[in-house]
């Protein structure tokens, strides 16, 4: 049986990031998330059978149809079918300011980098389940937008997106989620992975149109542990860099920023909570089996 001690979505990301590439990672960290499920006895499933398919490593040894593996010495997985299955949007903030981290590169991913990596693995979790997933990024315009498909080679589309280029500096978070909204014709799951670092006059009418049309949203603030925490010794100099602003900041401005900080978290899960939606904050050193088990308890409580 497998330990929950090597299980990849709850280890450190920035150690994982070392060991392979996007798509590697991203296996890793779903086959650990469903291991998990499956031991659970909360197990969130409602299936029916669908088909078979070839065994491959790592699936679920419970999953093996054995009489076909005793009969025609071949090993076949059977296939399930969610009885509700939805279409998912992920929107991807990828500007400038998520480039950012505060600590070296061994000890921390960017949030950029630790937001496509969630994003591969949330697009791999959903189409396990035979969600229909889509994907939209975005930085001062809309960059990528990827149409929900189910079928078997839409990751590989995702995966190739998320490797495009990026960088603009603003934020068009309403573009975004109106092109979200033009991807998911009938309700819908929209998950929205951003610093929020946007305009929030513009954000909030967009996710509040979501909403009204039926769609669940869900957003992860994701933030970096020098964002949340503010951990300046000394004298400094912040520059924003979408905007270039630089100001100069002293110690003595901790805890002012920490009250700032705690007061906008608290606005946007308010706000969002009373529109209907689900908020997390989610930091760059958390392994990704929160999140994910976030963005799944939601997928499960679709009608």
């Amino acid at each position: 049986m497998e330990s929950s001690a090597v299980r990849a979505d709850l280890q450190d990301p920035a150690a994982l990031a070392s060991l392979g590439h996007l798509e590697v990672i991203a296996r890793w960290v779903v086959d650990g998330f469903l291991s998990g499920l499956h031991r659970s006895p909360r197990k969130g499933f409602s299936v029916e059978f669908a088909d078979f398919r070839p065994y491959q490593p790592g699936d679920d040894l419970r999953y093996v149809d054995w009489k076909i593996a005793a009969r025609a010495d071949r090993w076949v997985v059977k296939q399930y079918e969610e009885e509700t299955n939805l279409r998912a949007t992920l929107i991807l903030d990828v500007s400038r300011s998520m480039d950012w981290r505060g600590a070296p590169a061994a000890e921390r991913l960017t949030k950029r980098a630790y937001a496509e990596q969630l994003t591969a693995a949330l697009a791999l979790l959903l189409l396990r389940q035979r969600d229909a997933v889509g994907l939209v990024r975005f930085d001062d315009a809309v960059r990528t937008s990827v149409p929900p498909r189910a079928r078997t080679t839409q990751w590989r589309r995702i995966l190739a997106a998320l490797a495009e280029p990026s960088g603009g500096r603003a934020s068009d978070v309403a573009g975004a989620l109106a092109q979200a909204a033009r991807l998911v014709t009938r309700r819908g799951m929209i998950i929205l992975i951003s610093d929020l670092l946007v305009d929030v006059d513009a954000a909030l009418p967009a996710l509040r149109g979501l909403r009204a049309a039926g769609h669940d949203v869900t957003v992860l603030h994701v933030m970096d542990p020098a964002e949340r925490s503010f951990t300046l010794a000394g004298e400094a100099q912040f520059a924003d860099p979408e905007t270039g602003l630089a100001v100069p900041a002293s110690g003595d401005v901790r805890a002012a920023y920490e009250r700032t900080v705690s007061t906008v978290i608290e606005e946007w899960r308010t706000t969002l909570g009373a529109m209907g939606a689900r908020y997390e904050l989610v930091l760059t050193d958390q392994p990704y089996a929160v999140p994910l088990r976030r963005a799944f308890d939601a997928r499960q409580r679709r009608p």
